[in-house]
């Protein structure tokens, strides 16, 4: 009787596709990563990425500080050039919590709320 010789389930048959697992694997955890922010405490609430900033504005107040920048939204055109189509706005609003919390900084893209993170 011949047997056939068993291959290690963990080894990957070719070289590039250990790059090709390697790389789904990053990019399934991508979004994770990018969809993470910081909660902070305003009083009773939690303030969270996922409320609006209407919301945010009712919990927590008017931000310490603020900046706002506007940029172009650019396109590559048919002739290689590049057509503006619209326009971005991010705004960063800084809650300041006293002296025994660190500042939050909250950025809104476009009116919606992008991130929350500690400033240190």
């Amino acid at each position: 009787m011949v047997q056939a010789p068993v291959q290690s389930l963990t080894q990957c048959y070719h070289p590039a596709m250990r790059i090709a697992v390697a790389l789904a694997m990053g990019c399934g955890l991508a979004p994770l990563a990018a969809s993470a922010d910081e909660p902070f405490r305003c009083g009773k609430w939690i303030v969270t990425s996922v409320m609006s900033v209407g919301e945010l504005t009712s919990k927590c107040g008017a931000p310490t500080s603020s900046q706002s920048k506007t940029e172009d939204v650019l396109v590559r055109n048919q002739i290689g050039g590049m057509s503006k189509v619209g326009e971005t706005v991010t705004e960063t609003l800084i809650y300041d919590r006293g002296a025994h919390a660190a500042a939050m900084v909250v950025t809104v893209v476009d009116g919606r709320i992008k991130s929350i993170d500690g400033k240190r």
